[in-house]
Formats: C-alpha cells, sequence, structure tokens
C-alpha cells in the first residue's frame, strides 16, 4: 500500500500537467462547439447547429476538407514512399553516406515559417529561382505565379512541404532497418528469395510497426497541417489552398467564431483518431505467423514471417 502510495505521488504532477494541457482544453473546446460564442459575451448553446452549418451550407468546409483529404494522400503516395527508397539506399555502406544523411535530413531542421518564405520567394513570378531557372533553359512557356493559380497552389505547397518534412519518415526507415537481424535476411537469401521478394516478403513485415510509427505521424501532421500554408498563401487563392487548421483559425480569430472553430477542431480530432484506428487495423490485424521447421541433420528451428 505504502509503495502504491509513492508511485501515485511520483505520477501525480505528470497526471495533472495533462489533465490541464490536455483534457480540460479539449472538453472546453467539445462543450464550445454546441454554443455560439463570439470570446466577449455570454455563451449560447445552439446544440448541434455548428456541425449541421459545417456540413450542408459551408463550401469552404468542404474545400478545405478536400484538400486535407489531398495532401494525406499525396503525404501516403509521394513523401512516406520516396522516405523508404531513401532509407534503403542510405542503409547500404558506401563512402559519404552520413553526409547524404545529413543532408536529406537538414529541412527537418528548420521551422514551417523558415521553409515557407524560402519557397514563396522561389515561386515568386518575378524574380523567384524556379521561374529563373525555367527562363536558362529555355522553359519561358512554363514560368508563371504559381501560387496565384487555383488549381496548382496546393501542389506548389505540398512541394515545399516534401522537401521539409522528407527527413523525419526517412530517419524513422532508417532505424527501423538497422535493426533488422542479419540472420533472417541470410536465411531468406539462401532459400533463394530476390530482391523483390526479400522486400515484399521479409523487410515490410519486419517493419511494420516502423510503418505504423511513419504513417500514423504523418497522417496526423497532414490533417494538422497550418504553418506553411498560413506563410505561402493564407489559404489562397479564392480558399484554393485552404486547410482545417487554416479555415479553423480564421474562423475563431479573424470571425470571431469560437463556436464553429471548435466545431471544425472536433472533426480535426475525430478525423485522427480514425485515421489512427485505420492504420493499426491494417498493420495489427493480420497477425505475423510464425511457421517453423525442424532441420533434419541440425534440429534448429527456422521462423518464417508471412
Amino acid at each position: 500500500m505504502k509503495e502504491k502510495f509513492k508511485t501515485g505521488l511520483f505520477l501525480f504532477p505528470a497526471l495533472f500537467i495533462y489533465i490541464i494541457v490536455v483534457v480540460f482544453p479539449t472538453v472546453y473546446s467539445l462543450f464550445l462547439s454546441f454554443c455560439d460564442w463570439n470570446g466577449l459575451g455570454s455563451k449560447k448553446f445552439v446544440g448541434f447547429k455548428n456541425y449541421i452549418q459545417l456540413f450542408t451550407s459551408d463550401s469552404v468546409f468542404y474545400t478545405a476538407l478536400k484538400n486535407n483529404i489531398i495532401w494525406i494522400i499525396l503525404t501516403i503516395c509521394l513523401t512516406v514512399l520516396l522516405a523508404l527508397l531513401l532509407a534503403l539506399v542510405l542503409n547500404r555502406s558506401f563512402r559519404g553516406r552520413i553526409v547524404y544523411r545529413a543532408i536529406f535530413y537538414f529541412p527537418y531542421m528548420l521551422s514551417w515559417i523558415i521553409v515557407g518564405i524560402i519557397w514563396k520567394w522561389m515561386y515568386n513570378p518575378n524574380f523567384g529561382l524556379i521561374n529563373q531557372v525555367l527562363g536558362m533553359v529555355g522553359l519561358d512557356s512554363l514560368k508563371g505565379a504559381y501560387l496565384s493559380n487555383t488549381k496548382m497552389a496546393l501542389y506548389c505547397v505540398f512541394i515545399a512541404a516534401l522537401w521539409q518534412g522528407l527527413g523525419q519518415p526517412m530517419l524513422y526507415f532508417l532505424a527501423g532497418l538497422q535493426t533488422l537481424p542479419n540472420d533472417i535476411l541470410e536465411a531468406a537469401k539462401i532459400d533463394g528469395a530476390g530482391k523483390i521478394s526479400l522486400f515484399f516478403r521479409v523487410i515490410v513485415p519486419m517493419l511494420k510497426e516502423t510503418f505504423v510509427i511513419v504513417l500514423a505521424t504523418q497522417i496526423i501532421a497532414s490533417m494538422k497541417v497550418y504553418d506553411i500554408v498560413y506563410v505561402m498563401t493564407d489559404g489562397g487563392p479564392a480558399n484554393a489552398t485552404q486547410t482545417l487548421a487554416t479555415y479553423m483559425y480564421n474562423q475563431t480569430f479573424t470571425y470571431s467564431n469560437l463556436g464553429v472553430g471548435s466545431a471544425i477542431a472536433t472533426v480535426m480530432v475525430l478525423n485522427y483518431d480514425g485515421c489512427y484506428r485505420a492504420i493499426c487495423r491494417i498493420f495489427y490485424e493480420r497477425r505475423i505467423r510464425r511457421c517453423c521447421f525442424e532441420d533434419k541433420n541440425k534440429k534448429k528451428l527456422t521462423f518464417i514471417f508471412c
């Protein structure tokens, strides 16, 4: 009993901070999502009115939700796959690999604000680096104001985010690859597994936990992307790059509509939870089956992950 009391005493400060910093704001935001409040006057309980307004008559909300979905798809198809390919290459032994790892990881150390400013200058239609390079190689027809184009602006912002965010998942995959036991990889090669078969049937299943971490962190980051969009386009042009986070900020602080802003925040949290549960279900529903067979000569058990 005394030991439990001591343990609880040590845990209490962390629990108290967690309740104040995480639990209370979350519950309070959920409560505000059912209210009409401008931040100054009295709160008026309106039930599900804010949610009904978002899902029935707010076209900007659907644009923001669509942009977040596009961002998630691009993140999975480009950021995660490129990070995995880079990790596979940089995990090999060759001269200068430490330098290349540092080069690819360096952008991740920069803040989103700095990255946004750099790429906004690069996209500048008058003196930006991209248009200057296109002019130098004779591709003047491709020059343009990319961030002012409603069809291209979101993808241009994503390219900047891809450049900045590639280092983190690459490092996760690299750490995962370096923990793989060489004896299993060598056994698979001896059994006749080619490079493609070795990758998909051995390496990928053994990197299951790494994939869960990478996908969870990347999808959550995609759902709450804000800084780089705010710096480069501020949700424009014509709400073409509006995301749930930027729209939540505008509703809360620009239009003083805390009820709608809190409703958007609640939708974002539900999306986080749904995405995480889907990832865990995909990777953990099918358990790794371990098939063992006994070597007649050495009496050794060999485990095959399938």
